[in-house]
C-alpha cells in the first residue's frame, strides 16, 4: 500500500479501484460457508452447489476464484480448504474469524458512501440478514477477536492498582473488563451496554468463569444512568458513534459518576488537526457516515476539550501499537 506521500502509478489507481472484487469474493464465500462446508473434505463444484442450492457453473467460477485468491486449492477438478481457510475460515474452529461476517454488513453500507457524501448523514437501508446472520453477534464477535489481544496490551499501559470498580461503557462481549481483571484480581466491573447486547455479553463471561466478579446495566449511554463510585470508567471505540456534542454530555455523566482520583479513559482513533493522520482513522470517519447518523473520529484537541469542560485538569495520551490511542482524565 502506497503511503500518502506516494505517486500512484496507473497501474496502481486501477488495483486500487478494482481491489473490491477480491473483498467481494471472500466475502462471498463466507456468507455461502463455503469453507465450514469443505472442512476435512474434497469436493467437486457440483457436489458444494448440490448441498448450498446454488448455480452450478457460478458456483465452480467462485471456487475457481478462491483457488486464485490462495484460500482453496483444486486437483482432478475437486476443490479443498488450503491452510489459511482450514485455521481461520471454518466455523467452530478455536481461531475462526466469525467477525468477518461484520464485513459483509460493512459492505452494503460503504455501498451507500457517494449518497451519505451528498446527504452528510447514512442512507443505507437496514435490510434483513442473509444467511441468517445474526449481525449484533458478528459485530460483537468482531469487537472480540480484536479485543482479547488489545486488552491484553492496554492492561499493561493502564494504572490498575487502585481501581477497585470499573464502568465499562459500552462493553460489548467484556472482553477489557475480563482482561482488566485478570490483571487486578481485587476488581469487580460493570458491562454497560445496549438490551440487546447483554445476553451476547453474558455468554462471553460466562466462557471466561469471571461471572462473580462481572455484573451487567442495560439501556442507552446517553440517557440512562450508570449509578456511581466508579474508579475506572472504561470507553473503548465509543465517542466515534456519536457527535461532538453528544460526546460532551457522555463524558459529563462519566464524570459525574467517577470517584475522586478516578480515571477516565478513551480508547479511539485520535486523529490530528487536519485530520488526515492515523489514515485508519480518516477512514473510519467514512464508516461512521455511512453507518451512522452522527459519527465521526475526533482529534485529539476535541478528545481534551470534553474533559476539560467537566473540570477535568489532568489529561494525558498515550499511543498503542495499533492505530487506537488512550486519553487519560484523572478527576481531582
Amino acid at each position: 500500500m502506497n503511503t500518502p506521500n506516494e505517486y500512484f502509478k496507473p497501474e496502481e489507481i486501477r488495483a486500487l479501484a478494482n481491489s473490491f472484487q477480491q473483498s467481494r469474493i471472500l466475502l462471498t464465500a463466507i456468507e455461502l460457508d463455503l469453507f465450514s462446508l469443505l472442512d476435512k473434505k474434497i469436493l467437486s463444484s457440483s457436489d458444494i452447489s448440490e448441498k448450498i442450492k446454488t448455480d452450478a457453473r457460478a458456483t465452480d467460477r467462485l471456487m475457481n476464484a478462491l483457488v486464485a485468491l490462495g484460500f482453496l486449492r483444486k486437483v482432478h477438478g475437486k476443490f479443498y480448504n488450503a491452510e489459511n481457510a482450514s485455521q481461520y475460515l471454518v466455523k467452530g474452529k478455536p481461531e475462526f474469524m466469525g467477525g468477518l461476517f461484520h464485513s459483509i454488513g460493512l459492505w452494503q453500507t460503504w455501498s451507500t458512501l457517494t449518497d451519505a457524501v451528498k446527504k452528510g448523514t447514512s442512507v443505507a437501508a437496514h435490510k434483513p440478514s442473509p444467511s441468517g446472520i445474526d449481525w449484533q453477534e458478528a459485530f460483537i464477535a468482531a469487537m472480540h477477536y480484536r479485543g482479547v489481544k488489545e486488552a491484553k496490551i492496554l492492561s499493561m499501559m493502564i494504572d490498575l492498582s487502585k481501581a477497585k470498580r470499573m464502568l465499562d461503557v459500552g462493553g460489548g462481549s467484556g472482553t477489557f473488563s475480563m482482561e482488566f481483571i485478570k490483571q487486578n484480581p481485587q476488581m469487580t466491573a460493570t458491562v454497560f451496554d445496549l438490551p440487546g447486547i447483554i445476553p451476547i455479553t453474558k455468554k462471553y463471561v460466562e466462557q471466561e468463569n469471571v461471572t462473580g466478579k462481572v455484573d451487567f446495566l442495560s439501556g442507552d449511554y446517553l440517557e440512562d444512568d450508570f449509578g456511581n463510585n466508579y474508579d475506572l470508567i472504561f470507553l473503548s471505540a465509543i465517542v466515534h458513534i456519536n457527535s461532538y456534542d453528544e460526546n460532551t454530555q457522555l463524558i459529563k455523566k462519566c464524570y459525574d459518576a467517577l470517584n475522586s482520583g478516578g480515571q477516565i479513559i478513551i480508547k479511539d482513533w485520535v486523529m490530528n488537526d487536519d485530520r488526515t493522520e492515523p489514515a485508519g482513522g480518516a477512514f473510519f470517519a467514512l464508516n461512521m457516515l455511512v453507518g451512522t447518523r452522527s459519527g465521526d473520529t475526533y482529534t485529539e484537541k476535541e478528545m481534551k476539550e470534553w474533559l476539560e469542560k467537566t473540570g477535568v485538569k489532568k489529561i494525558e495520551r498515550k499511543n498503542t501499537s495499533y492505530g487506537f490511542s488512550l486519553i487519560i482524565g484523572y478527576k481531582e
